[in-house]
């Protein structure tokens, strides 16, 4: 039987277990968001030189994203991006972000030795993603 979840409980009302459940859902994914197909090419388009390089190589690859991932990505994007209009508030700016979701949305088949070094790529390709969302998700 399947189990009815009701979002008016209580046990819903903390935005932090909220976000917990997104994050887990997004974690347990056989494959994450970005595939690791693409894990390699978002890290390398973090490293241009070149902001404008970056932002357009980017474009790119998340128009390379299958159908349902690149509808998913560009949903929960614009969701993060009205988090981030409530700094004031709730204190996540967009590097925060990067930093909870980077290794979430995107992570490598493969750990890497330096976990840090991979996790800073990570969460930069979130902030571009997030800070060029107009540019990266034309309507």
């Amino acid at each position: 039987p399947e189990e009815r979840l009701s979002l008016a409980d209580p046990e819903w009302s903390d935005v932090h277990v909220v976000t917990g459940a997104l994050k887990l859902f997004f974690r347990e994914l056989p494959e994450p968001l970005v595939p690791y197909r693409l894990f390699d090419p978002f890290v390398e388009a973090t490293k241009l030189p070149d902001p404008q390089e970056q932002v357009e190589r980017v474009a790119e690859l998340v128009q390379s994203l299958p159908p349902a991932n690149y509808a998913t990505l560009r949903y929960l994007l614009a969701h993060l991006r009205r988090v981030m209009e409530r700094v004031d508030v709730n204190h996540m700016t967009c590097q925060n972000i990067g930093i909870v979701f980077g290794p979430t949305l995107l992570r490598p088949e493969r750990e890497p030795g330096s976990l840090a070094v991979g996790m800073a790529h990570q969460n930069q390709a979130v902030e571009l993603l997030l800070a060029h969302f107009d540019r990266i998700f034309p309507t």
